[in-house]
């Protein structure tokens, strides 16, 4: 059985520039996010709302289905707007800022067609205290983390352990409900080996996807997610051993193999295989 694919970029685009839209959806990213929050000015809201609401009909199939729009927040004038967009264009899926009850993701997805998906985006402590129960709600694609608003609420600096703590958190609540890894927040510097850097310590704290600012980033964030070519031949060698032992416990190389470990070679092999 083959695994299901999660995107591993999310590529923000002003709503406000649809001439950067297609240019966004030719970066490599896996998904890209039409945003109407924090990269649209108060004064651009209505004009961005406008724009998506004229590209989206002649996107295409394929394309809408790599579209994330995000919408402001609850508390904000522009929320009711934001929500009758969606339910104008049928977005796919939206983000969803200042997550923090689980009342907001079923408020978006009554704007939605059934199979429409919610991203929210965990920003501040009260989210963090709750994300247990939130990730929760029907209808979440996974939880992502908005780790600079995060550091405004705390007002807290970027190197701060509490930053890590958070997204720990997050981690262990998306596995234990069964939602993929989430998605780390973005990096304000476009160089690509600080975002290739920030990635990977990412991943070694449970992410398995990363929000992107600028198209060159992308490929730095695929670049951090592939496996190394050590890894690439344990997880090989793991899978041959499983099959040709018909998929029971095997000994290999003096340690024992069981189903964690070749899950682990599984999911090895098919990131290798998606990000070449």
């Amino acid at each position: 059985m083959s695994m299901p694919l999660v995107p591993l970029s999310y590529l923000f685009v002003p709503g406000h520039r649809p001439e950067r839209f297609v240019k966004a959806l030719a970066s490599g990213a896996d998904r890209v996010i039409i945003d109407l929050e924090d990269a649209v000015s108060s004064s651009d809201k209505a004009v961005a709302r406008e724009a998506i609401a004229a590209w989206m009909p002649f996107a295409g199939e394929e394309v809408l289905g790599k579209l994330v729009i995000r919408i402001n927040d609850a508390s904000t004038d522009w929320y009711t707007d934001d929500l009758q967009l969606l339910r104008q264009v049928q977005a796919v899926c939206v983000m969803l800022p200042k997550y923090e009850n689980k009342w907001q993701v079923a408020d978006v997805l009554g704007s939605l067609s059934s199979g429409a998906t919610v991203l929210p985006l965990i920003e501040t402590a009260r989210g963090l205290l709750a994300a247990p129960d939130l990730a929760t709600a029907p209808g979440i694609a996974r939880l992502a983390f908005g780790s600079l608003d995060y550091m405004a609420d705390l007002d807290i600096p970027a190197d701060s352990p509490a930053l890590q703590h958070a997204a720990i958190q997050l981690a262990i609540a998306s596995r234990a409900t069964g939602l993929p890894s989430p998605v780390a927040g973005v990096t304000p510097d476009i160089d690509a080996d600080r975002v290739a850097a920030d990635m990977a310590q990412a991943r070694c704290l449970g992410f398995g996807a990363k929000m992107c600012i600028h198209p060159v980033q992308v490929a730095a964030v695929h670049r951090a997610l592939r496996p190394g070519a050590e890894e690439q031949a344990w997880a090989q060698r793991i899978l041959s051993a499983s099959r040709a032992a018909g998929g029971g416990a095997i000994q290999l190389d003096g340690k024992m193999v069981d189903r964690p470990v070749v899950l682990k070679a599984e999911r090895i092999v098919a990131l290798a295989a998606r990000n070449p």
